[in-house]
């Protein structure tokens, strides 16, 4: 069911979910994980009812305590072996075209997994040649080795997520450091000029319009490169999270999206639903300047938007309003 306490923009109809049941199943087959499911994505259903997914490897434990996420915290497993083989054959069975792979923080590794993140790599590759692949990592620390194993196996995107603005970094993931995201950003151009890098932000956490902007300059910087950004509402996944600030208005993401565009990036998705691997494909295609990369539905929130772009974000004031359920 759906919360009547958030804005009309964050109302979203519900698939038939026999499709997404199905996703469901197979990925519990072959042992895997989705972040959809362990973030609580809410774009979940929608996903899933069209046989996509995006694959979490590394196991579901996550070693950083991240007040936004849903992913539990702890010591995790030893790495499952046979998790690449294994998502190879989960996006052949779902003759996936892109194929989006995330992971979580294995800071108790000493290359944070990157040649596990190498090996799904090559396993997709295996099962699915033509197949594009979009890699979602961690910072590894800083681990330049690390970053420079996953870049050279050659993904099609290499991404990692800022998340958040640089005023709000420290509290909002205090195991993380802003200008190490970025520096990790820079390392993948650094490594392959020719890396389409892409990197997303929440927002709704307190962040002002100045924050944002700031952030994108950041991105923008020289020795960081960013191609694509991503922009999309932060939702409080669990009851102890980081509360909800406020819920940002589609004309504000629009600004920000033409911000993102005169500040030369190659795509700029943002809207309420927008996600990092959220049309992931359909990114990738738009920042290569294929205009047939448009996301389905409406992500962005472009039908509420008004005509004289006066829409105003809602303060939550704390409340932390919860997500769907």
């Amino acid at each position: 069911m759906v919360s009547r306490r958030f804005p009309p923009w964050l109302l979203k109809r519900l698939p038939v979910p026999s499709k997404a049941h199905s996703v469901k199943a197979l990925m519990r087959k072959k042992n895997l994980f989705t972040v959809c499911e362990e973030a609580r994505c809410p774009n979940l259903f929608e996903c899933f009812a069209q046989g996509t997914a995006t694959f979490m490897i590394g196991g579901d434990i996550c070693t950083r305590t991240c007040g936004y996420c849903a992913v539990e915290k702890g010591a995790p497993a030893p790495l499952d072996a046979d998790e690449p083989r294994h998502v190879g054959e989960a996006a052949a069975r779902l003759g996936l075209h892109h194929v989006v792979v995330t992971m979580v923080n294995r800071d108790d590794l000493p290359d944070g997994a990157a040649g596990h993140v190498v090996e799904t790599i090559e396993a997709i590759r295996e099962r699915l040649p033509r197949a594009t692949v979009e890699v979602l990592v961690s910072d590894f620390l800083g681990d330049f080795s690390a970053v420079e194993k996953v870049v050279r196996a050659k993904p099609d995107v290499f991404n990692h997520n800022v998340e958040t603005v640089r005023r709000l970094f420290r509290k909002t993931r205090p195991k993380g450091d802003y200008e190490r995201s970025l520096r990790v950003i820079g390392m993948a151009r650094e490594i392959d000029p020719g890396m389409t890098t892409k990197s997303g932000v929440m927002v709704g956490l307190g962040e002002g319009g100045d924050d944002v902007l700031a952030l994108m300059d950041d991105l923008r910087r020289p020795d960081v490169d960013c191609r694509i950004i991503t922009i999309g509402q932060y939702l409080q996944p669990r009851k102890k999270g980081i509360p909800v600030s406020e819920y940002i208005h589609p004309d504000t993401f629009a600004r920000y999206r033409a911000a993102g565009e005169d500040k030369g990036f190659a795509h700029v998705f943002a809207g309420p639903f927008v996600r990092s691997s959220y049309n992931a494909r359909e990114a990738m295609l738009a920042a290569r300047g294929d205009m047939g990369g448009d996301a389905e539905g409406d992500p962005e929130g472009r039908s509420f938007m008004t005509g004289d772009m006066s829409g105003q974000n809602i303060a939550v004031g704390g409340a932390g309003l919860p997500m769907y359920t």
